[in-house]
C-alpha cells in the first residue's frame, strides 16, 4: 500500500513519487486517445455480442445412459414433446448410435424447463447454445 510523502500544499498528496494530479492527466491523455481511434466502445461490442447470443436458440441434447431402455427412451419423448411414433424412435435412435440427440430447441427458460422435466423421467439431459 502506497503512503502519502510530503505534499507540496494542503490537500496535496504525492503516491510513490507521482501526483494525484499526474495520475488524473495520464487519465485523461489515455483515454482521449482511446476515444479518438476508430475502435468500438465496450458498449457497442457488448451490445453485437448480445445481438448475435439472442439469435442463436438454446438446444435440449439427451445423452445415452446405460439404463434406460429404449422404448421407453421413445415413450418419453412422445409424452413430453408430442413426437410421433416414428419421429421419436429417430431421436432415440440417434441418441443410441452416436451418444446424444437434440430434442428441443427455444428460449433458455423453455428449454430449462424441458431439462428438468427430462430429468424427472430418469433421462440424462443437458442445455446449450445451439451451434448452427
Amino acid at each position: 500500500m502506497l503512503s502519502p510523502l510530503a505534499a507540496p500544499y494542503p490537500g496535496y498528496m504525492v503516491f510513490g513519487g507521482a501526483t494525484v494530479s499526474d495520475t488524473y492527466s495520464a487519465n485523461v491523455t489515455m483515454r482521449g486517445a482511446t476515444a479518438s481511434s476508430p475502435q468500438a466502445t465496450p458498449e457497442q461490442s457488448e451490445a453485437v455480442a448480445t445481438i448475435e447470443a439472442a439469435d442463436r436458440p438454446w438446444v435440449t441434447i439427451v445423452w445415452d445412459d446405460p439404463v434406460n431402455l429404449m422404448h421407453y427412451v421413445t415413450y418419453v419423448f412422445q409424452k413430453l414433446f408430442g413426437y410421433s411414433k416414428a419421429k421419436a424412435t429417430d431421436l432415440m435412435m440417434q441418441v443410441h448410435s452416436e451418444g446424444k440427440a437434440v430434442v428441443s430447441s427455444g428460449s433458455r427458460d423453455k428449454m430449462e424447463a424441458d431439462v428438468r422435466r427430462l430429468h424427472a423421467a430418469g433421462l440424462w439431459a443437458t442445455m446449450q447454445r445451439d451451434d448452427t
